[in-house]
């Protein structure tokens, strides 16, 4: 079972009844009962990008257990008071599970876990751990890399850009390995980066791939919008782009590089068959291609079949584990040494990430 709700309609619900009454009031749900599975997200459910790739990776859920499950999704929410309140409610309101599908949402989510150790939290790129609470998060870096590659083999400027959504480690490492797998291809090609600072906003991701497109940047990365704005802005263009999360070719079917696409289902059936077990412990999600998290999809024909045979080779390394994208020597952006020679970063370390790699020429926004 599934229900779809606005920002609008449910904070009309959470007026009427009152938080505070609801949490005083709520009675403990029957065993026999539903699970309740609350997720909610910053942007609007749509037919592409993050808040689709997440609603979607609970239909596995829905198939395997049926009318035992009520799934709710609860979309465009901006980080902030909002989304506290409409989060505290879907627990008062008897959900057992929730997905907290936005970095910003982190504190709040995190209070309600403590507060309510019978309910088991995921959060979506966060870094913080508790019994009942998970952080999750994609290595899109490893499919950006792959990507990069194919970037720099199409690219006849040297030239690549990013329309970003915020400066967030997941987001950093993903344009950091993009650069790196390029300058695999070719050495002196540089990256610009435009931060919208926003998970939707369509005209200012577009006014954005415009203003790379105009620094002669020929191949765009799309790096977590939820809309097509870029890749659509980029086809007109005649310009190459990529995005993450789910595929965007429709949209650009001449241009479209590829996709980094996340499926989030193994994770989210894995957590539910827990807490349903009674087993879940918290720990800290950094899923990749060997989770079957992320994959790379919908590479485009004009890639050289050389460069694509390459791409296969490296991918396969990153799939066994005998390849890491943020293996040194690296350096930042700054100058200064990041990664030295013959020294893998660390997950904790990648999850951290704050700095830019050299050929990023956009210094990040303090």
């Amino acid at each position: 079972m599934l229900d779809n709700l606005t920002r609008r309609t449910f904070m009309k619900g959470l007026a009427a009844t009152g938080l505070a009454g609801a949490l005083g009031s709520r009675l403990a749900v029957a065993a026999d009962e539903p699970l309740g599975i609350a997720l909610v997200v910053p942007s609007p459910v749509g037919d592409v990008g993050w808040a689709h790739a997440l609603a979607a990776g609970l239909d596995p859920i829905k198939a395997a257990y049926g009318d035992k499950v009520k799934v709710t999704v609860i979309e465009n929410i901006p980080e902030g008071p909002d989304a506290d309140r409409i989060m505290n409610k879907t627990v008062a309101d008897g959900n057992k599970f929730l997905i907290a599908g936005s970095f910003g949402y982190q504190n709040g989510a995190l209070q309600i876990a403590r507060r309510n150790p019978g309910v088991t939290v995921l959060h979506a790129s966060g870094f913080q751990v508790a019994p009942n609470f998970s952080p999750f998060a994609a290595k899109y870096f490893q499919g950006t890399y792959l990507l990069g590659m194919a970037a720099a083999a199409l690219s006849k400027t040297g030239k690549l850009g990013s329309v970003s959504a915020f400066a967030i480690p997941e987001l950093i490492t993903s344009i950091n390995a993009f650069t790196l797998g390029a300058q695999a291809v070719k050495p002196d090609i540089e990256v610009s980066v435009v931060w919208v600072n926003s998970w939707f906003d369509p005209a200012k991701e577009q006014e954005a791939a415009k203003a790379l497109i105009a620094q002669k940047c020929d191949v765009i990365f799309s790096n977590a919008q939820d809309t097509p704005s870029v890749i659509a802005a980029c086809e007109e263009a005649g310009v190459y782009a990529f995005n993450l999360n789910s595929s965007m070719k429709k949209y650009a079917p001449k241009t479209y590089l590829g996709c980094v696409a996340t499926d989030w289902s193994p994770f989210f059936k894995a957590s539910v068959d827990a807490h349903l077990a009674g087993t879940f412990k918290g720990a800290n999600a950094f899923l990749g291609v060997a989770d079957k998290v992320v994959e790379v999809v919908d590479w485009n024909p004009d890639i050289p079949a050389d460069t694509m045979a390459r791409i296969e080779e490296v991918g396969t390394k990153i799939a066994d584990g005998s390849f890491s994208p943020f293996t040194g020597p690296i350096t930042k952006a700054d100058g200064n040494e990041g990664v030295a020679s013959g020294k893998t970063m660390a997950d904790a370390e990648i999850i951290a990430m704050n700095w830019h790699v050299k050929g990023v020429t956009t210094p990040l926004p303090k």
